[in-house]
């Protein structure tokens, strides 16, 4: 049951559960609405997770992501590197099983895919690229190429 009419189709919407609300893409259809968005164009594949909360940090060596993905485990959550140069952070939380004699009285916890792409600079070494996961935190550790500084010879000025 919906508390709010749906002017946009069969989106899920409750005043009450944040996470029951549907990204809507204003693209969707269009060409080019993958290019436009960072995220699938078809928003209906994803849920809450979608918004997998991502932090990009760059540093001398490398560039950090770092993603908050409480409660699953490293099985769930899939890093690649598509195109050679897209890093693409996805996964999915699995909906908790009912029993017949459960009750429940409020459910908050989302469940459903989420989907995240970004495009590396040119000075990423994508072979190089790690993950690890720890107490709910992803980190991606895409190293960089060093910055080769520019020789200077010195030239003597005769006189």
């Amino acid at each position: 049951m919906s508390l709010i009419p749906s002017f946009f189709g069969n989106r899920r919407s409750n005043i009450f559960d944040p996470f029951s609300l549907d990204t809507w893409d204003p693209f969707e259809g269009f060409p080019f609405s993958s290019a436009v968005a960072n995220f699938p164009s078809s928003a209906g594949e994803t849920s809450a997770v979608a918004n997998a909360r991502i932090d990009w940090k760059e540093t001398p060596e490398a560039h950090l992501f770092k993603v908050d993905v409480p409660g699953l485990k490293k099985e769930e959550v899939k890093v690649e590197v598509e195109d050679g140069s897209i890093l693409q952070i996805s996964g999915e939380r699995h909906k908790e099983q009912e029993e017949k004699n459960d009750k429940w009285h409020h459910i908050e916890r989302s469940s459903g895919k989420f989907l995240r792409r970004f495009r590396l600079p040119e000075n990423a070494k994508l072979e190089q690229v790690k993950a690890a996961m720890e107490n709910g935190v992803l980190t991606v550790t895409v190293p960089k190429e060093e910055v080769k500084k520019p020789e200077v010879k010195a030239i003597d000025v005769s006189g």
